[in-house]
């Protein structure tokens, strides 16, 4: 009988962890780019960003999520730690909302909902339909295991050793070490919370001692970003450190004010309580509430504090680092949410990079400086591996549980990578007529040498504005980049007649108008790559609007 009870209350707690995946999966593949685009607008200031934290992590239900997302934008460089810090304590009242949820007993309506996510998986054929379907099924999964752990509960009251157990669960610093344990093996405060919730609803916990342990779960919550962030970069660290000391500093102030004024917080909390799994879940939120109210004029010193935990800097990657990863790799938390934004900032280094090399080549084509030359070639290495790294990183996270829209995106950027790496080429290709000027001591006219600059600065605008306009996601420049890309492919062909005629007088030699050629043409087809990179991102859009239609 009581192996029975058990088993139900394992599969009803399997089922709750799997419907809060499928629901949290789900919600950020149908919301997650939308989420992530507020995340990095209303984030300027520790105030907003605390209410996107509680907005954020209440829609996705899971706080975990929202910290790891938060790290991946330190990352980034597109959030600093304090702004990280108001989004960390924002996230901490809207984890709270699933006890909410769970206090209310939607139980009984859980076979309803889970058969109208099915019936709308089976037989509606629109994708984005369907992943909200996944969302009502998550949903109704989890209440369906939540009915079989209450129904295991239930029967547990007739289990002795189950009562004399939780019944001696009497001292506030165990019940708090229960907490922590439990949640950090669940990996999810808000599956605990659950849990005590339905054990005091049959009266199998007190409700004093539900605080103490409610305390525990919010310090065993901040296991799984500490964890993830073990791997990774200092301010990776800083960020998972923000949330632990928000929750460990919270936690002695309650201890505090419960050891001093227990019995006026309990009537406090039963005076907004209808029964004792809503005071479970009102408990939760008061003190999530409490803890924000006092310790958010604070929050630049649990910055620094966690910045004197973790002292230093990393060593920094810069645009000429040799075959290092900075916004993907080892080194990073991954999340699926900000996989693609780090892949753009990261393409937008090897772009920088590329564009750099270009116009060292070009100065080593006039100086014939041999550092120069060897520099090119090295880095040109250097864009070789970021090109095979990013590319197989793309292959990797197009395997993963990305966002519909970042999914949408990803075929944008393989292109990107290879146009990046082409524009590479044609700097190594410079590089070696500079080599070969060199070697066979060929000579350019000044007003060669004039017109190859005049058409590299065009150039050089249009991979600057397509790289703007990559990298921000905006049209902006469009006109622009159309209008540059029209006035290069004139100045080629105005270069080409001018070079025929300085041969056609004699006025060069025939290995020079060759270099001279090549060089126009390499120009114009790199122009053409910073063209289709800022295409890329209409190319994207039209086909996620053909994917929606």
């Amino acid at each position: 009988m009581n192996a029975s009870i058990f088993l139900s209350m394992a599969g009803g707690l399997g089922l709750f962890l799997f419907g809060m995946r499928v629901m949290s999966d789900s919600i950020e593949k149908v919301a997650g780019a939308k989420l992530r685009r507020i995340l990095e607008i209303f984030t300027t200031n520790r105030f907003t960003g605390m209410l996107v934290g509680i907005v954020f992590t209440g829609i996705i239900q899971s706080s975990s999520a929202c910290t790891a997302m938060v790290v991946s934008f330190v990352n980034a460089g597109l959030m600093n730690l304090y702004q990280a810090a108001g989004v960390i304590f924002g996230a901490n009242i809207g984890t709270t909302i699933t006890s909410q949820l769970v206090s209310f007993n939607l139980s009984a309506y859980a076979p309803l909902i889970l058969l109208v996510g099915v019936l709308i998986a089976m037989f509606v054929s629109n994708e984005k339909i369907k992943k909200f379907a996944d969302i009502i099924i998550g949903f109704g999964v989890l209440f369906l295991g939540l009915s079989t752990m209450s129904s295991s509960m239930a029967c547990m009251k007739d289990v002795p050793e189950v009562v004399n157990l939780l019944g001696s669960l009497r001292n506030p610093f165990m019940a708090t070490l229960v907490g922590l344990l439990l949640t950090s093996i669940i990996q999810s405060s808000s599956v605990t919370v659950s849990i005590v919730l339905l054990l005091a609803n049959q009266d199998l916990l007190s409700l004093h001692i539900t605080l103490y342990i409610i305390l525990g779960c919010n310090i065993g919550a901040c296991s799984t970003a500490l964890i993830a962030s073990l791997a990774g970069k200092k301010d990776a660290k800083r960020t998972a450190l923000i949330h632990f000391w928000f929750n460990v500093i919270g936690t002695v102030l309650l201890y505090i004010i419960l050891f001093v004024a227990e019995e006026p917080v309990m009537k406090l909390i039963w005076a907004v309580s209808a029964d004792k799994g809503r005071f479970v879940a009102n408990a939760h939120t008061m003190i999530k509430i409490f803890q924000v109210l006092v310790l958010f004029p604070f929050s630049s010193l649990i910055v620094k504090l966690a910045c004197a935990c973790v002292p230093g800097e990393d060593k920094k990657v810069g645009y000429r680092e040799s075959y290092q990863l900075k916004y993907i790799g080892d080194k990073v938390v991954f999340n699926p949410a900000t996989a693609v934004v780090e892949v753009i900032k990261e393409l937008d280094r090897m772009a920088s990079l590329a564009s750099e090399n270009l116009n060292r080549a070009m100065n080593a084509l006039i100086t014939l400086d041999e550092e120069d030359i060897e520099e090119v070639y090295e880095v040109e290495k250097n864009i070789n591996f970021l090109n095979h790294a990013i590319t197989d990183y793309l292959v990797k996270i197009n395997q993963t549980t990305l966002p519909i829209e970042d999914l949408k995106s990803l075929g944008a950027l393989f292109h990107v990578v290879n146009d990046i790496e082409r524009i590479g080429d044609h700097a190594e290709n410079v590089a070696d007529a500079a080599k070969q000027r060199k070697e066979e001591g060929i000579s350019f006219s000044k007003d060669a040498q004039r017109e190859m600059g005049e058409m590299l600065d065009m150039v050089n605008k249009i991979i600057q504005y397509s790289m703007d306009m990559f990298a921000k996601g905006d049209e902006t420049h469009m006109k622009e980049v159309v209008s540059l890309e029209n006035q290069v492919d004139a100045k080629e062909k105005e270069l080409q007649k001018l070079h025929v005629e300085r041969l056609t007088k004699g006025e060069c030699t025939p290995e020079a108008g060759m270099i001279f050629s090549d060089i126009a043409s390499g120009l114009e087809r790199v122009a053409d790559h910073a063209t289709n990179i800022a295409f890329a991102i209409i190319d994207a859009e039209k086909e996620a609007e053909t994917a929606e239609a």
